[in-house]
């Protein structure tokens, strides 16, 4: 089970459709050139072409289980306690930051969107406006106080 903003599970469709209709075309389309090239044993051009539809191939049955097992981010959330989807403002010793609690697939640090898999996102889940949260860092123990949830 992944989650996903509306966002993310939109670009992710995207993202398969077209691997089924472009990606899909352009490998047909270079493996019938090789094919039209002859001996297919010896065919350098035509045994790459098959290495890349396998790998095609599988990102779609990836992408289509992704998709299938997606669980939506409601958008109504509850602003009492942090969940996925939740932005929430903390201060620590680095100052106020704020992040959004996102699936692991569209986790992006440098965006502000933490997934709810990692040691700061797990540990902001299920707490309070108000409450005070210790994470574990490579560089130390940091802690961190809840200042708003939206």
């Amino acid at each position: 089970m992944e989650y996903f903003s509306e966002e993310g599970l939109a670009k992710l469709k995207e993202e398969l459709q077209e691997l089924k209709t472009k990606k899909r075309k352009e490998i047909a389309g270079r493996l019938e050139h090789a094919k039209s090239l002859g001996d297919l044993s010896e065919n350098a051009e035509y045994q790459e072409a098959k290495e890349e539809q396998s790998l095609i191939e599988s990102e779609i049955a990836k992408l289509e289980e992704m998709i299938r097992d997606a669980v939506l981010i409601k958008k109504d959330h509850s602003t009492d306690k942090v969940e996925v989807g939740s932005t929430v403002s903390v201060k620590s010793d680095r100052g106020e930051e704020s992040y959004t609690i996102v699936g692991s697939e569209e986790a992006n640090p440098k965006e502000g969107k933490i997934s709810n898999e990692s040691p700061l996102g797990r540990s902001f889940l299920g707490r309070k406006k108000g409450d005070s949260v210790e994470v574990k860092t490579p560089g130390g123990s940091v802690s961190y106080q809840i200042v708003e949830i939206r």
